[in-house]
């Protein structure tokens, strides 16, 4: 069992053990256990003072840097829930998060003030050591007591991609995440040596996996930049120096760092010197095969390669399954094993009743990951978090909306969505708000938005455009959608590919046909 129920009171007991052992490191900069400790401590008497308690929610924005791990510390520890906010979002999407969710503090790196300045009343800014606050607006508290946080307190709010074209935060608690680490302890046993790469932006939820797990167990926690995570040749290169054990990847983002690795001529596909032991996949869909040149290479052994299916309303992971090189030779099935311990996953028809083993349904969870539910949305609440009486009783499930089967040995292999989201480089996808964002286009009558496999697990959004009347030049209508994404969302809800079509082709049931779309 981790030593508290809260992930700062976790966080407070490693740095009160090990004070000097390295917590962060970048390319320039080391920050130690109690370095860390200290510095959020800082930040949460301030946060405090201005009356952030618990359930408060707090904006971050930071890129991945030191900073950002002492604001998200800083804001548990004063006993708030911090709410991502990227920088590289639009401005329009940083506006809507920010009304949205409406923080009364924002905590903010000072190399964003570019973005976030001007944007809020109250802007707590991090510059290193300092803690500067620009804020106007929150109680004075001066003398106030921490609060004493409970495992039943938010911890953070993640927003996800909205149907309707409107993003929706889920709000997870204190909980949700520490029994995660708990519960998978037997499969992974991290521990102070371990090494993680934060590759994964603070507003992906696969980040709460990356950072905790390094900090709950006094882990080195070695922070990506946005250049290197983008780049398969750099990121190679630092697992290499950085001496990374366990690395956490979407499919699509290892098989391009497997191109880079493979492409050496030194026999070993350019993996000499790495300290891999575990390579955890998420966010999409695996396709074993695709690890066909990594196991013919190093087998199934070291590093350990693990699959584990999970969407953001149940916090991070729900199930596991470690891939052998069998699973390699199995081509069609993408295999996502059991259910974490203390996670139920049902499958369901659409009725709703449950379905007979080796027949696809819906997969509904129950357990101690559900989240508490949609932050302002209770009719989507209602509708997605749902009581049900099970053979455990009256359990709260969560609808996820994606399709499995419970193969012969009661493992489970996921089938894809019974509606048509989609996931691209771990980002779960509502095509809807994509093509509500493209519509507003000058010229553009119709837009369908669809994923498209390039080869080699590389799926990326194609937009089709259907012109309104007589819209002229369709390469200039395709520029001008292009251009629209570019200012308007964030990139990985941005289509790779912009087609100006002459219809929209239907089903028989009156659908769009996206098959015939992209042929």
């Amino acid at each position: 069992m981790l030593p508290g129920s809260c992930l700062h009171t976790i966080f407070r007991e490693r740095a009160r053990r090990a004070p000097d052992s390295v917590a962060l490191s970048t390319p320039a900069t080391t920050v130690s256990y109690g370095e860390l400790d200290a510095r959020s401590d800082r930040l949460a008497g301030r946060l405090i003072e201005l009356g952030v308690g618990p359930d408060v929610l707090v904006g971050l924005c930071a890129r991945r840097s030191p900073e950002a791990v002492v604001g998200m510390l800083g804001v548990l520890k004063a006993g708030g829930a911090y709410v991502p906010i990227d920088p590289a979002y639009p401005v329009e999407r940083i506006e809507y998060l920010l009304a949205d969710s409406a923080v009364p503090i924002v905590v903010a790196a000072r190399d964003t003030a570019e973005v976030i300045g001007g944007r809020h009343a109250s802007v707590v800014w991090i510059d290193g050591d300092e803690v500067v606050a620009d804020a106007v607006s929150g109680e004075p508290g001066h003398g106030r007591r921490r609060p004493g946080s409970t495992g039943g307190d938010l911890a953070y709010v993640i927003y996800t991609s909205g149907s309707t074209g409107k993003p929706k935060g889920v709000m997870v608690e204190h909980r949700n995440v520490v029994r995660l680490f708990e519960q998978t302890a037997a499969w992974f046993h991290f521990d102070h040596r371990d090494t993680w790469a934060l590759f994964h932006s603070l507003s992906f939820d696969f980040s709460v996996w990356e950072i905790w797990g390094a900090l709950l167990y006094g882990g080195r926690l070695v922070l990506l930049p946005e250049t290197t995570s983008r780049s398969p040749a750099l990121l190679t290169s630092l697992l290499r120096s950085e001496q990374v054990t366990v690395l956490n990847q979407t499919p699509s983002a290892f098989h391009q760092l497997l191109t880079v690795m493979f492409a050496g001529k030194d026999g070993d596909g350019g993996t000499s010197g790495l300290a891999l032991r575990l390579v955890v996949f998420g966010g999409e869909r695996l396709e074993p095969q695709s690890l066909a040149p990594w196991v013919e290479r190093h087998g199934d052994r070291r590093p350990v390669l693990a699959n584990m299916y999970g969407i953001t309303e149940t916090t991070v992971h729900c199930t596991y399954r470690r891939i052998t090189a069998a699973d390699v030779r199995s081509p069609g099935v993408s295999p996502i094993g059991v259910p974490i311990p203390d996670l139920r996953v049902y499958l369901t028809d659409g009725d709703g009743k449950p379905v007979p083993d080796g027949v696809p349904g819906e997969m509904l969870i129950a357990g101690g990951g559900v989240a508490r539910g949609y932050l302002n949305r209770p009719e989507l609440t209602a509708e997605r978090f749902v009581p049900a009486v099970t053979e455990r009783g009256e359990e709260r499930l969560y609808r996820s909306g994606d399709r499995a089967v419970r193969l012969p040995d009661g493992e489970l292999a996921y089938l894809g969505r019974v509606d048509d989201q989609v996931k691209v480089r771990g980002y779960r996808i509502e095509p809807g708000e994509v093509e509500v964002c493209l519509a507003e286009t000058p010229g553009v009558g119709r837009v369908v938005v669809a994923p498209k496999d390039f080869g080699g697990g590389d799926v990326r959004l194609v937009a089709y455009l259907l012109p309104a009347g007589d819209a002229g030049d369709g390469a200039r209508l395709a520029v001008a959608a292009e251009r629209r994404a570019l200012t308007k969302l964030p990139r990985h809800l941005r289509p790779s590919v912009y087609k100006v079509v002459t219809e929209i082709p239907m089903t028989l049931q009156g659908k769009v046909d996206r098959d015939a779309l992209g042929k």
